[in-house]
């Protein structure tokens, strides 16, 4: 269920520049500033999920900015990608604690779980992580952020294990996300109606039931965190 992994390594600090916080309200400038940071971080997030070894120009090109306007923002490509990911982590855990809120609300225990598969398949954060995953040095402040996803995954899988089929495990569920990520099929809403679909039967086969044993065993933490340490430089 924890769809961000945290690496090991020796993280660089910083902060892209859209993190700085606005005071009152937008004058025109910011007001299109903030527009131009929407449509680059759209481009990026679709630039780079195709292409991750594409050049920051091919952003701003995308989004149809200057690449004076892109480095404002961002001063340079792992920034950016940076962004991405804080961001698909940050919709990760509103997920999971929006999950664990209506559960202490008493709702049923199944579709909870559902919903939060549902939620985050549409949200296709994954793909980022498919993308990005070792292309850049985390900072501090996102290896606490994914270490605090993972809590409350934990926390989740613990609460509706009791629906749950005895042999899923919580990496399980991890790998679900990247199995249903994979289904792209033009346009964008035959992609999200097929995704809904594979989910269903996903499932269908996750719930606690008569069910022969499952093959092999579920993936290890350190199999899904390495992918996060960047390449050695040949």
């Amino acid at each position: 269920m924890t769809e961000p992994h945290s690496a090991r390594g020796h993280p660089q600090p910083g902060h892209s520049r859209a993190d700085r916080p606005h005071e009152g309200p937008l004058s025109g400038r910011q007001a299109e500033a903030a527009r131009n940071d929407l449509r680059i971080l759209a481009s990026a997030r679709a630039v780079f999920v195709a292409d991750p070894g594409a050049p920051i120009t091919a952003v701003a090109k995308h989004a149809g900015v200057g690449i004076s306007a892109l480095y404002t923002r961002y001063a340079s490509k792992e920034d950016l990608l940076r962004k991405l990911c804080t961001d698909g982590l940050t919709i990760f855990v509103a997920e999971t604690e929006r999950a664990l809120e209506q559960l202490k609300q008493g709702r049923d225990h199944w579709q909870v779980f559902a919903d939060f598969m549902t939620s985050l398949v549409d949200a296709d954060t994954t793909s980022m992580t498919l993308a990005l995953a070792g292309k850049f040095t985390p900072t501090p402040d996102m290896f606490a952020l994914a270490n605090h996803s993972a809590e409350l995954s934990e926390e989740l899988f613990g609460v509706i294990r009791d629906v749950l089929r005895p042999d899923v495990s919580l990496h399980d569920v991890s790998l679900i996300f990247e199995l249903v990520a994979a289904i792209k099929i033009p346009p964008a809403e035959r992609t999200r109606q097929l995704r809904r679909r594979y989910l269903a039967l996903i499932l269908d086969g996750l719930r606690a039931r008569d069910h022969e044993e499952l093959p092999g065993p579920p993936p290890t933490w350190p199999e899904l965190s390495d992918r996060w340490i960047p390449a050695a430089s040949s």
